[in-house]
């Protein structure tokens, strides 16, 4: 998925390549979950977009929005796999070579934007997963954070440097009873940081993932405050080009898990080992990330055990606040007991998508 880093990449190439551009032709396709969920339609968004001037572009963590000439202004995220191609631009933050990535208009496009200018710009915004959202937000561009989706989130350790103190972190972990690798990656605390990122900013800062986020004592506080800015900034300024990443980054160096005959190792010999915490699966170097405190498994008793509960029965993956806009799901009732053996179902077929190359697999 996306994270903060990835996103402020594309808002680089926003203001690049489209601000300051006028569309001149808007083509949407209907998705009822991509836009819909968003609260609009495709045919709202081609009809508020057409003929105005894209006049700036912004973000706050995983979202970010393009200022319009005029209200409404689109908000938008990726979710897992969604992305904004202009064409003939290198936006991705991964290398690619696949000749489906060079088609135009792109597959699984939501919208197509061309400008005025010669030469023209053309942009698609894409998603073959269907999570990313796409929503129209009536108001002045600056205050757009003022807004749903936005103003529920936390601050962005980049964008609101002055406000992610650590002062303010003091004071959010020390509200908190939950493994800080959780802590990270809830939006509504801290805005952008998903899973490799906060992987590689407990590692700078020493710091085990599963430890309770109010047992930190004030020097571990400094150093993840310090680890935030420096993970986050450096990402950033780099525009999430992890070729570019320092090489003595954990982002280097975790991805051979599952490789055969491919040690996870730092290149000074440390190991790195791999647990799930808040259910994602988290990158660890032991012999640097010590428990200093407790940590949820480590709980088995009263109010404390509750509020995690049993490290075996984590989920496999939770969804981060603001990636679905769904409404909550009915619970089922009970099945009834049956008399007769039920028919075996065959599995549903997977869908055919692909997956996307990410920066990890670069080379």
């Amino acid at each position: 998925m996306p994270e903060l880093a990835e996103v402020s990449r594309i808002v680089h190439f926003i203001r690049q390549h489209l601000v300051g551009r006028t569309l001149t032709k808007v083509s949407t396709q209907n998705d009822d979950i991509v836009y819909g969920k968003a609260g609009t339609s495709a045919s709202e968004f081609e009809k508020a977009m057409q003929g105005k001037k894209v006049v700036g572009a912004g973000q706050q963590g995983k979202y970010f929005w393009i200022a319009m000439s005029s209200p409404p202004h689109p908000v938008m995220h990726f979710g897992m796999a969604g992305w904004l191609k202009i064409r003939d631009a290198d936006t991705y933050y991964y290398r690619t070579d696949k000749p489906a990535d060079k088609e135009w208009p792109p597959k699984y496009w939501k919208f197509l934007w061309e400008t005025d200018g010669d030469p023209k710009t053309e942009a698609a915004f894409v998603d073959a997963r269907r999570l990313a959202r796409i929503r129209l937000v009536d108001c002045p561009a600056e205050d757009i954070r003022k807004y749903t989706p936005l103003k529920e989130n936390g601050p962005d350790p980049v964008a609101d440097k002055d406000i992610v103190t650590e002062t303010w972190l003091a004071n959010k972990l020390k509200s908190k009873k939950v493994p800080i690798k959780a802590l990270l990656l809830d939006q509504a605390n801290i805005s952008g940081i998903g899973n490799w990122m906060g992987d590689e900013i407990l590692y700078h800062a020493k710091i085990h993932p599963e430890q309770y986020s109010n047992t930190l004592n004030d020097e571990q506080v400094k150093e993840l405050s310090s680890a935030i800015h420096y993970v986050c900034s450096t990402s950033v300024d780099l525009l999430a080009d992890s070729d570019k990443f320092p090489e003595d980054w954990l982002f280097k160096h975790r991805w051979s898990k599952g490789k055969k005959n491919t040690p996870s190792v730092l290149p000074n010999g440390e190991k790195i080992t791999f647990l799930t915490v808040g259910g994602r699966t988290s990158a660890v170097v032991p012999s640097v990330q010590k428990k200093t405190g407790p940590v949820a498994k480590d709980i088995t008793n009263g109010d404390d055990a509750s509020e995690t509960g049993p490290a075996s029965k984590r989920k496999r993956e939770t969804v981060p606040k603001e990636e679905s806009d769904e409404d909550p799901k009915p619970k089922k009732a009970a099945p009834k007991r049956q008399t007769k053996p039920p028919v075996k179902q065959e599995p549903e077929a997977d869908e055919k998508l692909g997956r996307r190359r990410s920066t990890r697999n670069r080379k």
